[in-house]
């Protein structure tokens, strides 16, 4: 299976390092570069590629409203582009931003080669991926800043999970993948799929990144205050 991949970034030399990276793994195909934000919007639609890679601050659209257009045009995952962001910024409040416009998720430039190339692979299977060493915290942060008690159509969306379908949620909120929730629930990886999808569904969000940020706005989840 061969991944296509946009990558939009506004420095040329960061396009074609990147391009040289990915594509030297045969799995990957470039289809289309783009210097700013209306550019990736406009290639997202018409060659419509598995996953883009996006930066956050360019001219004329920032990388954070790009990300909200590709994922309003497409709201089921599965069916349109998944936004990978790939920036040089650390700062809370842009990946709060990504992650709420509908990114996929958050690696920083400085990534090595090898670790880049597995979180393509990553988020163009469908799973969710954020920077080790900011996830924690983004998360805990997140959840203090915006935690409040959960609203009637927040309860009716989490009434309307099954019970093994908060158990399936409240995994991915513990960052397993879909293999490693199939082995903790004694089902295939094909079963764990579909579950997630029906959560993603019922919850109205799109990507397992925008449930486990529903899931820790909603306080079913407790960040973690040891750090």
């Amino acid at each position: 299976m061969t991944i296509r991949l946009l990558l939009v970034d506004d420095d040329d030399l960061v396009r074609t390092g990147l391009k040289m990276i990915i594509e030297s793994d045969p799995v990957f195909n470039v289809v289309g570069e783009a210097a700013n934000g209306i550019q990736g919007v406009a290639l997202s639609d018409r060659l419509n590629p598995d996953v883009v890679l996006m930066d956050i601050q360019m001219p004329e659209m920032d990388g954070i409203e790009a990300t909200r257009l590709i994922s309003e045009k497409s709201p089921d995952p599965d069916e349109g582009p998944r936004v990978l962001v790939l920036t040089t910024f650390e700062q809370d409040e842009y990946v709060f931003q990504a992650l709420r416009a509908g990114a996929s998720g958050f690696l920083l430039k400085r990534t090595p080669a090898d670790e880049l190339i597995a979180g393509i692979k990553v988020i163009a299977q469908g799973e969710s991926l954020l920077s080790p060493s900011v996830t924690r915290r983004l998360i805990n942060e997140f959840a203090r800043t915006t935690s409040s008690p959960a609203g009637p159509e927040v309860t009716g969306k989490l009434d309307a999970l099954t019970e093994r379908e908060m158990e399936v949620l409240m995994l991915v909120t513990n960052g397993r993948s879909n293999q490693e929730i199939a082995d903790e629930l004694v089902v295939s990886e094909g079963t764990v799929k579909t579950h997630v999808k029906r959560v993603l569904a019922k919850l109205e969000v799109r990507g397992r990144t925008q449930a486990v940020i529903f899931a820790y706005n909603a306080g079913i989840v407790q960040p973690d205050t040891s750090s």
